[in-house]
């Protein structure tokens, strides 16, 4: 009986105490099968994970080609054609650029925008590290003041110009006023070359000196307050902390300023052509202050000459990019200088 049930239990089903049997290996050739709502749900949680950075930057790329790059391209094309306004292109190749070269108007007006930009950008950039500093002390109503200096960069341009061109004025204007009581005759700052420059510079710097001062002063409240108090302890003064402390610690955010600033003198357009009035567009009577800005809307729009005015455009972005690669070189030799 015992053999027959020990039988029994051997060749039929097993036993409740026995474990379980493995599952059969799958064959080698044999695919996965995966359901179907949570592979698609995988499959789109993936594809969500990977697009959606791109959906999210794709305005900004959009907007930069259709307003940024396709301009930059297209000007860069018209640059080598013959193009009049209202007529079709025509191939010239480099023709326009050596029109440039040859062009009196072209050499004169990078001569005035080279000398404004010198004379409104070094004074500004100066004068807006001195009052950052005088701000970055504690003094009283310093908030009043600081909203103060930026009042100018709120001003209209033309509001601002118009008052200077008052100002300014030959025959009834402040400044010449001023001047005669101080014994000196009265300067033509409209038909002479250099006044006419100088007056236009004091309208950029008068504009642009709170707007970077507010920037230097940012940057200097970043500086540690323990240089300060290490170099006081050497007997530092507070010229010598701002020479030896300031000044290096914000370098990069004076560099900073300058590049901005040089872009924006080599773009300067509404402050000459304003003050210029009537002739504002020529840069005065004489061309003794139009910038490449205004040669370039001249050749454009007064006479006509779209392929050349897209060849001074070009121009003024490689000069652009020649003095930010002069900057990137000389930073790397001083880092080298540094490190070595």
């Amino acid at each position: 009986m015992a053999t027959s049930v020990r039988a029994r239990n051997g060749g039929g089903s097993p036993s409740p105490d026995a474990p379980p049997s493995p599952s059969p290996a799958p064959r080698p050739g044999a695919r996965r099968t995966r359901g179907g709502p949570s592979a698609l749900r995988r499959r789109l949680y993936r594809w969500d994970l990977k697009a959606t950075p791109y959906v999210f930057v794709a305005p900004f790329f959009l907007t930069f080609a259709a307003f940024g790059l396709f301009p930059l391209l297209y000007t860069g094309w018209l640059s080598l054609n013959r193009v009049e306004l209202g007529g079709d292109p025509q191939w010239k190749g480099l023709e326009n650029y050596t029109d440039l070269a040859d062009s009196e108007f072209f050499w004169n007006a990078l001569g005035n925008t080279f000398t404004i930009g010198v004379i409104s950008t070094v004074p500004q950039l100066l004068m807006a590290l001195g009052l950052a500093h005088l701000l970055n002390y504690r003094l009283r109503g310093r908030g009043f003041l600081r909203v103060a200096v930026l009042a100018p960069y709120a001003t209209s341009i033309a509001a601002a110009t118009l008052v200077f061109a008052q100002l300014f004025n030959t025959d009834y204007g402040l400044i010449n006023t001023a001047l005669g009581w101080a014994g000196v005759g009265p300067v033509d700052w409209e038909s002479s070359k250099w006044p006419a420059q100088i007056a236009i510079s004091v309208i950029v710097t008068w504009r642009w000196t709170g707007y970077n001062a507010l920037i230097y002063l940012a940057a200097m409240q970043a500086v540690p307050r323990d240089l300060y108090e290490a170099a006081a302890l050497d007997g530092a003064s507070r010229w010598r902390q701002f020479l030896s402390v300031t000044v290096p610690s914000i370098r990069p955010t004076i560099l900073f300023t300058v590049v901005v600033s040089t872009i924006g003198a080599t773009q300067l357009f509404g402050e000459p052509m304003l003050y210029g009035g009537s002739v504002g567009i020529s840069g005065g009577s004489g061309n003794q202050f139009q910038t490449l800005s205004l040669l370039m809307y001249e050749k454009g729009w007064v006479t006509g000459a779209l392929g050349q005015a897209s060849a001074i455009a070009w121009v003024m972005l490689l000069l652009l990019l020649l003095l930010g690669g002069v900057r990137t070189l000389a930073a790397h030799v001083r880092r080298t200088k540094q490190g070595g």
